[in-house]
């Protein structure tokens, strides 16, 4: 385990620096800054001085690399630097909007999950044809409806026809639950879908054939046998479908007008703030990373034959190499009357 931990903390760390490097060059590609625009702006009334002072403080007077460097040495410390626009911390904003988003996010991967299960379940274990067929339909549904068009649907029927929730965040549970259900259809689309094909290619496997042979009912099966088989694709594409959510953040923090990290990096795009957009970049890839980590970690509680150590591995190698090789059975003494003379 130890030996896992360690290259999946390499692996780890390059992909941040792959990640905070990607971002740095896509963003220095885009003509100006938010410290320039200020600058040039006429409305700012910044002196010279004033100007060359403000580019010294950020760094924006060294050269490309030089700032590069600067920046992810910083970033390796853990000193994201100030924001462009407002001079605060990168820290702190991210600090401020990341519990709104971890409650969206949790509570949206809750209601993607649950929804999941209920289409997948019901496809495969519905008493009606015509029910399977419409929930077969479900994920393809899920899938093509963009997700703004779902929270703007939501939010008019929701809030200004019915005033089931408040149109805009107070801070109650009942602002959190169209935004996480509208955020959860974003992940339920592909979950749903590849949980209604595993469960149904379990289902043809010949232990639960000869489970039913033997008498036992159809629920029961389920929850010993089918269940968990069909859990592990599930369970990889969960990891996955993290990304997605990430992304969906942004929109229905927007269209819910929810303060988070999705309006943190929109606003920080849109004034060209670099280091609160590497900022955000690395908090979701290091969020990213360890949500596959745990998900990596969870499989052999799922499934005990899955080893996930290089020290197992070889001790199933040499048990292998045990079993291989053939020991021929020793010839059986005879007895002095049992041996046959000519």
């Amino acid at each position: 385990m130890g030996r896992y931990l360690a290259r999946r903390g390499a692996q780890a760390v390059l992909v941040l620096w792959a990640a905070y490097t990607l971002s740095f060059v896509l963003l220095s590609a885009l003509p100006g800054d938010a410290v320039t625009n200020r600058i040039q702006n006429p409305e700012a009334n910044i002196s010279p001085e004033g100007a060359r002072t403000l580019l010294a403080y950020y760094g924006l007077d060294r050269p490309l690399w030089e700032q590069y460097a600067h920046s992810l040495v910083g970033a390796s410390r853990g000193d994201l630097g100030y924001s462009l626009t407002t001079a605060q911390p990168v820290r702190e904003l991210l600090a401020s909007a990341l519990p709104s988003t971890l409650q969206l996010t949790s509570l949206g991967l809750v209601f993607g999950v649950l929804i999941a299960a209920v289409v997948a379940v019901a496809t495969n274990y519905a008493p009606w044809r015509w029910l399977r067929t419409l929930t077969a339909s479900g994920p393809a549904l899920f899938a093509s409806v963009p997700t703004f068009v779902a929270g703007i649907v939501a939010l008019q029927y929701l809030s200004f026809r019915y005033g089931l929730i408040p149109s805009v965040d107070d801070g109650t549970f009942r602002a959190l639950v169209a935004p996480a259900a509208t955020l959860g259809l974003v992940v339920a689309a592909p979950l749903s879908q590849v949980f209604a094909t595993s469960i149904r290619t379990t289902r043809s496997q010949p232990f639960v054939h000869v489970l039913h042979a033997k008498g036992a009912r159809e629920g029961y099966i389920f929850r010993k046998d089918v269940l968990r088989n069909s859990s592990l694709p599930v369970l990889t594409l969960l990891g996955l479908a993290f990304g997605e959510l990430i992304a969906g953040s942004v929109v229905t923090e927007s269209v819910y007008a929810r303060s988070g990290v999705g309006q943190l990096v929109v606003g920080a795009v849109n004034t060209q703030d670099l280091p609160v957009v590497q900022g955000v970049v690395l908090l979701s890839t290091a969020a990213y990373v360890l949500i596959n980590l745990v998900v990596d970690l969870a499989y052999p509680f799922v499934d005990p034959r899955i080893l996930v150590d290089g020290a197992p591995r070889g001790a199933t190698r040499r048990r292998a190499r045990q079993r291989s090789v053939v020991v021929e059975p020793a010839a059986p003494r005879l007895l002095p009357a049992e041996v046959v003379m000519p």
